[in-house]
Formats: C-alpha cells, sequence, structure tokens
C-alpha cells in the first residue's frame, strides 16, 4: 500500500516520503479500514517537525520511533479481529486511529474505541474530516460545562476545531459567541454562533461581557485578561497552543493554573482521547444535520505536504482534507 511517511524530524517538504508498505499488521482488538479520506491537524505537524520538542519523550528522541503520520480517518472496513463485535467487513466507518497515528495511507488500523458508523448522510470527507475535531470540541466543552442557559465564547471559532466547538456548543444548548478575522464572521455566523466578535477591531477580553465558559483554540490571551470577561465560577479551557521548538504558552498555563487554584474561577488544558460513546454521539449529531464538517481544501494523499504546508500558515478555515 502507499503511505505518507516521517522517518526523521524537520519540515514536511524534507523529512515526508510517499512510500509502498507492506498493510498494517492486525491484532484481535483492531479494525483495518481501507481510508477514503483523512485530515490534518496541528498534532500531524507538531509530530512531523518534533516540535515542541518535549514530545520526543513520547515519539522518539532522535528519530520518530513510529513512522506513520495522521488521525482522521474514514472509509470501509477490510478485516476485523476476532475480538472485535461491532463492526464487520463492508462497513463505512469514520473517527480516528486506535493510536492516532496512521491514517494518512491506504490502510489504517483503528479500534472499537476510536470509529463509529459513517452517517450514510454524510460524504467520507465530510467524516474524514471529523475525528479529533469534534472530540476535541465535545470533550472540551464538555469539562468546561456547556449545556442550556450557559455563555460560551469561542476564539478561534474559524478553525478547525472553532468550527466543530461552535456547532456543538449550540447543539448543547449554549448561547455561542464566536471570535475570529473579519474575512471570517459569516462563515462562524453560518455554524450558529448568537454572537460574533471581529477581533481585528474588538477585543472580548475587554469587552465587559460575562462568559460561563471560554473555550480557547489559539492561546493569545492571558488567564488574567479572561478573567475580566469570565463569570464568577466560569471556566478557561485550553485546546490551542504555539508553534515553535519549546512549549511557547507553557509557562503562562502553569501560572494560570496556580492562579486559578486560588480563585472561583477554572483554568482547564485538554488533550482528546478516543472515546466509543463519543464518537457515537458525534455520529449522531452528524447524521442529524446538527454538526457539518466545514472543509477548507482537499489534497490527494500524495500531496499532503502541500497540506501540512497549507495548515501550519494557520489561516485555513475549518478543516484540511486528505483524499485517498
Amino acid at each position: 500500500m502507499k503511505a505518507m511517511l516521517r522517518r526523521r524530524y524537520g519540515p514536511p517538504d524534507a523529512v515526508l516520503a510517499f512510500e509502498d508498505v507492506a498493510k498494517p499488521a492486525m491484532g484481535d482488538a483492531d479494525v483495518l479500514v481501507a481510508v477514503r479520506a483523512a485530515s490534518v491537524n496541528p498534532i500531524d505537524w507538531h509530530s512531523i517537525r518534533g516540535e515542541p520538542f518535549f514530545m520526543r519523550m513520547i515519539t522518539g528522541l532522535a528519530a520518530p520511533k513510529d513512522p506513520r503520520i495522521g488521525a482522521d480517518l474514514a472509509g470501509i472496513v477490510e478485516a476485523v479481529g476476532r475480538g472485535i463485535t461491532r463492526f464487520k467487513p463492508g462497513d463505512a466507518v469514520f473517527g480516528t486511529c486506535a493510536s492516532y497515528g496512521g491514517s494518512l495511507a491506504e490502510y489504517a488500523l483503528a479500534s472499537d474505541e476510536s470509529i463509529a458508523l459513517k452517517p450514510a448522510n454524510v460524504t467520507f470527507e465530510e467524516a474524514g474530516a471529523a475525528g479529533v475535531g469534534t472530540l476535541t470540541a465535545l470533550q472540551g466543552l464538555r469539562k468546561g460545562g456547556a449545556r442550556k442557559g450557559k455563555r460560551v465564547l469561542v476564539n478561534g471559532a474559524a478553525g478547525g476545531v472553532g468550527t466543530y466547538a461552535v456547532q456543538i456548543a449550540k447543539t448543547l444548548g449554549a448561547h455561542v459567541t464566536g471570535v475570529c478575522s473579519t474575512r471570517n464572521v459569516e462563515l462562524v455566523r453560518s455554524c450558529g454562533a448568537d454572537a460574533v466578535v471581529d477581533y481585528t477591531r474588538d477585543d472580548f477580553t475587554a469587552s465587559g461581557a460575562g462568559y460561563d465558559l471560554i473555550y480557547d483554540c489559539i492561546g493569545n490571551h492571558s488567564f488574567s485578561e479572561c478573567r475580566r470577561v469570565l463569570a464568577r465560577d466560569g471556566a478557561v479551557v485550553m485546546i490551542g497552543g504555539g508553534k515553535g521548538r519549546w512549549v511557547e504558552p507553557l509557562p503562562g498555563a502553569i501560572a494560570a493554573s496556580v492562579r486559578a487554584a486560588f480563585a472561583s474561577q477554572r483554568y482547564l488544558m485538554l488533550v482528546s482521547r478516543p472515546s466509543r460513546d463519543d464518537i457515537d454521539t458525534i455520529a449522531r449529531f452528524l447524521a442529524e444535520g446538527r454538526v457539518k464538517s466545514v472543509i477548507d481544501r482537499r489534497y490527494p494523499l500524495a500531496e499532503t505536504r502541500a497540506a501540512i504546508r497549507y495548515l501550519e500558515q494557520g489561516h485555513a478555515r475549518g478543516k484540511v482534507v486528505i483524499t485517498v
């Protein structure tokens, strides 16, 4: 099969290779998926570059221990392990790879926990975009207490996670404000935002509003700034970060966590994880039309380098999809 791999760290043009490799070896708890569509996420370019450096403690210090990349996928079940009962060959599925790695290939392994049946009214591209972004949005919003009657602000509302966060927060019953640039105001409104803040004109931390939850995909405001517009028992959920070899927002995040320990307002960080219940919930939202994937660009698998370059620029509107 064909797969996009990286056997060393560095810029995508220098280290990504489109290679012929064997299909992944299956275990009893694995589902082998013939990938039809995938998408790229910030975690992909972080793992390609090996930055921030602390990631290498997991992925490999000098070189990647596993050359595979890619988390999101949608496709057709090719085979299932003996321990799998929820899926059978021929099923159309979507979600993530079992270990968030290996979907940028013609075949990838998933687990019982990481995929769900693809709704019939959703295309493979739309489903292939949904994995990490929807899980990150749903899990972060729940962690921050988003529900009916709550006021939620999504900072970075036009991005891959942000577009899902706006839609899911509305589905959970919240009043949603999205923060984006001028060119994305109408896009964020179309996702269901009740109000939109154009950050090129206004600073949401100076608005005087009282938000129950600030869902932050960007990390460009300190916890102290956010507290000015947080309800007394409100929360900031941070899912975004900066670029660079080190961890740009980490000192601020540590300081924010310390301050939050002595305040009624909370500062929370999130790393999404595969969850059978959550991916099934996302499948239901997609089937009902409550959540839709916003797709900015599409690239064939062989042009993954260009897709990563575009994603790294930080201006993608919604998701960047890879077709297989």
